[in-house]
């Protein structure tokens, strides 16, 4: 029996959605091929195993005990699953370290996780192969920002789950965001906002033997977007979508492109936006350790192609 470790929280704003991803793991991974343990990591980035099998954001008041030699502890285990979203568990640190001590994990690899976490290195990577991206400005101080045109949407650079972006309508509101924005990250993207849009989410698991690319999925919404209420508080509808045939297809071709231009491995989700007004096509983001929860994309697409949560759960653990 396969002896798995499965990290959750970390010090990131994401740390809250980390726990929620967990509890999936936990309720579907196959306890006939794997053995588990669980280990939580607090904001101060201590190690703490978790004998309990359901996580909420108040964990460290389980039953817990601190990992105090971190390195031997992970050589126990023949796999981790690091269900860590934003900084330190996507952007290539955590990788780093299982890499440095030839600890085998879930996820793509130091390399691919530091330049998909960071939206500019991603950005700037793409455009060298042609692939459609909304119009943007980087910010900085010699920007000027009567050059921006409304709506624009405000990005921190290294950050997920639409934490710190906001949709802006005027220059009183764009400074107001950058402000907001500079707290989560040093680096802004500033892109025009598409207002009459479509957000298309294509899943990728490479198992052993072969590249597995979902359907088109759609975040069914009422909200001007998709932000982080909407996609961890609130029941929203995630979909197959309706969309064309021809776009669904454009989609998968370009997911399948970007997972191999950014050396991707196991898993990731590419999210898109469709400007409905000038039929046009955008490539929005990828993520490398997409959320796990009841309501989560990623499973749901996997899904739709006959791949239960606990087969998914096996496949990665088996990569």
């Amino acid at each position: 029996m396969k002896k798995v470790l499965i990290l959750f929280g970390g010090n990131s704003f994401e740390h809250e959605i980390s726990c929620k991803s967990v509890n999936f793991i936990i309720k579907n991974i196959d306890t006939k091929k794997f053995k588990y343990n669980i280990v939580g990591i607090d904001y101060e980035n201590r190690w703490f195993e978790v004998n309990d099998d359901f996580i909420d954001k108040n964990w460290k008041n389980k039953n817990i005990k601190q990992v105090n030699n971190i390195i031997e502890y992970l050589k126990k285990f023949d796999i981790v699953f690091p269900v860590i979203h934003g900084n330190t568990g996507e952007d290539g640190k955590l990788q780093s370290l299982f890499e440095l001590f030839k600890i085998k994990y879930v996820g793509c690899d130091s390399y691919s996780s530091l330049i998909c976490y960071d939206k500019l290195l991603t950005k700037l990577i793409l455009e060298k192969y042609n692939i459609s991206q909304v119009p943007y400005f980087i910010y900085n101080e010699n920007l000027n920002l009567d050059s921006i045109s409304y709506p624009a949407i405000v990005k921190p650079t290294k950050c997920g789950s639409s934490i710190g972006i906001s949709v802006v309508n005027n220059s009183k509101e764009l400074i107001k965001s950058i402000k907001c924005a500079l707290k989560f990250d040093n680096n802004i993207i500033i892109e025009k906002y598409i207002k009459n849009n479509r957000e298309l989410e294509c899943a990728i698991l490479k198992t052993k033997n072969k590249l597995i690319v979902s359907d088109v999925g759609e975040i069914l919404k009422e909200d001007m977007w998709y932000d982080y209420n909407l996609k961890y508080e609130t029941k929203v509808d995630t979909v197959i979508s309706n969309i064309d045939n021809n776009i669904k297809k454009e989609i998968k071709n370009i997911s399948k492109n970007i997972f191999k231009i950014l050396k991707c491995s196991n898993l990731s989700r590419i999210d898109f936006i469709y400007d409905i007004d000038n039929k046009k096509l955008y490539f929005n983001e990828i993520n490398t350790m997409p959320g796990f929860t009841e309501i989560s994309m990623y499973p749901k697409l996997i899904k739709n192609n006959n791949i239960d949560y606990k087969e998914l759960i096996s496949y990665l653990l088996e990569c």
